[in-house]
């Protein structure tokens, strides 16, 4: 797979994109490894790992608004949300609305955001089978998440397993969390899990977002 965005601004090739596409119709999902440039992740991997030095990650919770609350028996990461404050959060940024506009063009589905935040698991931590947006209730379309860690041993667990809508007791896939790997789903319908990591393990996680006024959506094919 080719890389999905540079330091040196290349223009990225509508066609590069299509079996991401393809298979977020076909199957609700996609896992690309390399997608994103080694230079990048690594960049971003140094940032959140100074963030978690530095006691600047917030514990992540579950809900929103008044219903928000830090449930360590559920999800055990720490967060901090991009803000474009820095060069590679930026390029990353810059990528993702790429990759948007691609969306857009391909599935008309609205997209107008996207929003994510560094995680950073300590060792042990784990985040139960869950969805990211319930539906009729938000506007979370496509979920996303870039793995950082530059090295991940077979037996350091944190993988990311997916499962089918139709059945969520059925796995679908599982994601070993290496740098540069590349995973979307479709935020309504996929449920998914983050197994206990037994190592420190990082990762961007992102949400394309329309109105809530926009009914479109993605079936994937059955």
């Amino acid at each position: 797979m080719p890389l999905l965005f540079s330091y040196d601004d290349i223009p990225l090739e509508a066609n590069r994109l299509a079996p991401l596409v393809d298979q977020l119709v076909e199957k609700g999902w996609f896992v690309g490894e390399a997608f994103i440039e080694a230079e990048l992740c690594h960049a971003l991997y140094r940032e959140v790992m100074a963030l978690a030095e530095h006691d600047a990650l917030a514990d992540a919770g579950i809900g929103r608004g008044n219903q928000h609350n830090v449930r360590r028996d559920i999800r055990g990461d720490a967060i901090h949300w991009l803000d474009r404050e820095s060069l590679p959060q930026r390029q990353y940024l810059d990528s993702m609305g790429l990759l948007q506009r691609e969306l857009n063009h391909a599935l008309y589905l609205g997209l107008f955001e996207f929003e994510a935040h560094f995680a950073q698991y300590p060792p042990g931590a784990f985040y139960k089978k869950h969805v990211d947006s319930f539906q009729g209730r938000a506007n979370r379309v496509i979920s996303t998440v870039l793995y950082l860690n530059p090295e991940w041993p077979e037996d350091g667990g944190g993988e990311m397993a997916l499962f089918e809508p139709a059945d969520p007791e059925r796995e679908v896939a599982r994601v070993v969390p290496r740098a540069g790997t590349f995973a979307c789903f479709l935020s309504e319908t996929v449920p998914h899990e983050v197994l206990p990591t037994r190592l420190p393990r990082a990762s961007i996680a992102g949400w394309f977002r329309r109105n809530a006024s926009l009914n479109g959506r993605i079936d994937p094919a059955r």
